[in-house]
This record gives C-alpha cells, structure tokens and sequence, in this order.
C-alpha cells in the first residue's frame, strides 16, 4: 500500500494569530514548502457523524482573497458532491 504525508506549519504571532501557513506532501514534486494565505481542513467523524474542521487564515490574506478562496471552495464542493452521489 502506498502512503502520502500531507504536512502543514503554521507560523503563529504573539497572539496566536497565523502569521504564514506551508504545507508540502511526500509525494509532491517540489520538495519545498508551498505557502498558503489560507486553509480549511475538513475530516468525517464516521461514528460521531460530525465534520471536524480548521480553518485559519493569515494577517495577510484580503478580503477580495477570501471571497475568491470562498467561492472557489464552494464550487469544487459541489462537483465533489456530484461526482460522488450522482445527484445534481
């Protein structure tokens, strides 16, 4: 069987508020860290039935960033759903 590590830093301020996020995957073609201004990580509790979420997003990321990053999230949501249960 093959396996994929998916790793992510996240660079915290004084606060505790996410000043840089880098992620990088084991079998990625780069081996260096990609930077992100943003990221929403979700998982399936299968015996809770609850989606456990994180979502973080650093000082820089614009308002018009997010909205994009948003609607670009929601719009592979919904392929993702149809792909999967064949229901529009």
């Amino acid at each position: 069987m093959e396996k994929s590590t998916i790793s992510i830093d996240v660079h915290l301020d004084a606060n505790k508020f996410p000043e840089q996020i880098t992620w990088n995957a084991t079998d990625q073609k780069l081996e260096n860290f990609q930077k992100a201004k943003a990221m929403c990580l979700s998982f399936w509790d299968g015996a809770e039935k609850t989606a456990l979420r994180i979502d973080l997003w650093t000082k820089d990321m614009m308002m018009d960033e997010m909205a994009d990053f948003y609607y670009q999230m929601l719009m592979t949501m919904a392929d993702t759903f149809t792909r999967a249960t064949q229901q529009k």
